[in-house]
């Protein structure tokens, strides 16, 4: 992953989303010791306290939990809140920003869904 340094995501928020996304593609299992904000931030080359930042975030949300002297790990219910979350924030922010530009540009409900529908089909066969 490479880290954009001059988007509007901050850096510990991006490094967060990167633990997510390897517990939700099975890289990181339940009760897996996760990297530390030191191994981090030499993976990304940032400064520590970001990538602790970044963790805290999690462990904040529940996604991971501490063991004292020996690191973070990844709690039972990580992959479920995960997947919660990015529907009803992210998966609904990027819908809604459609639907904005849907009726802007006049598209119908329907037409809209029958996108949405021949996006689903394609993304399917794909994955054959």
């Amino acid at each position: 992953m490479i880290l954009d340094t001059d988007g509007s995501k901050p850096i510990y928020v991006q490094i967060a989303e990167w633990i997510e996304t390897e517990i939700l593609k099975g890289n990181l299992k339940q009760d897996e010791k996760v990297y530390s904000q030191y191994s981090l931030a030499e993976m990304f080359t940032i400064n520590p306290a970001t990538a602790a930042k970044g963790l805290n975030l999690l462990s904040d949300e529940n996604i991971l939990y501490n063991k004292r002297g020996l690191g973070k790990f990844v709690t039972g219910e990580a992959r479920e809140l995960i997947m919660d979350k990015r529907k009803n924030q992210t998966l609904k922010g990027l819908l809604l920003e459609a639907a904005i530009e849907a009726k802007q540009l006049n598209v119908s409900d329907a037409e809209l869904i029958q996108m949405l529908q021949g996006i689903m089909t394609n993304l399917k066969g794909d994955a054959k």
